[in-house]
């Protein structure tokens, strides 16, 4: 989430990379049991239908368009991305996604061509892709994770980032929220679908290296997600010891309050 399966196996992989794949307390996954069935569920969904999709797409798509697809959507993705910056005090993050957004509207013909990393690469202005959304926001104002949740379709969340992507998708995202006059079966619906196509399409070189890395695929992929939404809420910032024990002792109490 975010929003919300963003390369999310690349984001896992390298999240994993960085931290040793240190295993989560498992009073952090309350709702194991739920969740492995709906993870079962995901993966047979995946298996039957996403990854064929997604295969099928790639296979009939020339490379340009897929790149010009992909954009888009990313373009979109900064909307949300300068209003959590906005709503966390970041104002020069917020500056330099909202630029991406105007520059990439305009020049680049509504987000197909990503102008603003290439201008970020060749120059000393950095308007380089920024990463926020609704469940780093009430992160980063001290809310904490609560459960691992995995839901259905979307995959890996906590109770905080599932209320951010119903905020991100309901009131920050340009197509599903800010402009309401599209309808949902002819534009919302099908853009919704693309983008999950487009983003499951980028993640099927990937498949192999994620299978390979795991011996219980569940455990790998919650642990990871846990550490990189962590990691993305404090901004990379490691924790210190008296920041663990209060993070800890936060979501005990959420927990207990349960």
């Amino acid at each position: 989430m975010s929003t919300y399966p963003q390369k999310l196996v690349a984001l896992l992989l390298t999240g994993c990379a960085l931290s040793g794949c240190a295993s989560v307390n498992d009073r952090r996954d309350p709702l194991e049991s739920m969740n492995r069935a709906i993870f079962a569920f995901n993966e047979k969904l995946d298996e039957v239908v996403l990854e064929p999709v997604a295969r099928g797409y790639r296979a009939v798509t020339p490379d340009p368009i897929e790149m010009i697809v992909g954009n888009f959507f990313a373009n979109l993705d900064d909307v949300v991305i300068t209003a959590n910056s906005l709503l966390q005090l970041k104002f020069a993050d917020a500056a330099a996604s909202s630029t991406r957004v105007l520059i990439n509207t305009t020049f680049g013909m509504l987000g197909a061509v990503d102008l603003a990393s290439h201008i970020s690469r060749v120059s000393d202005i950095d308007i380089s892709k920024r990463n926020e959304d609704f469940g780093q926001t009430l992160g980063h104002y001290g809310i904490g994770s609560g459960p691992y949740l995995v839901l259905p379709v979307l995959g890996p969340s906590t109770v905080r980032d599932a209320i951010g992507i119903g905020v991100d998708s309901s009131i920050f995202h340009p197509a599903r929220a800010i402009y309401t006059n599209f309808d949902l079966w002819t534009v919302r619906a099908p853009a919704t679908t693309g983008e999950m196509i487009d983003r499951r399409a980028q993640m099927l070189d990937l498949d192999k290296t994620l299978e390979e890395a795991a011996l219980d695929k569940y455990e790998f992929v919650r642990d990871s997600f846990l550490q990189r939404r962590e990691s993305l809420v404090r901004d990379g910032r490691p924790l210190a010891d008296e920041d663990f024990e209060e993070f800890n002792d936060f979501d005990e109490e959420f927990l207990l309050d349960d």
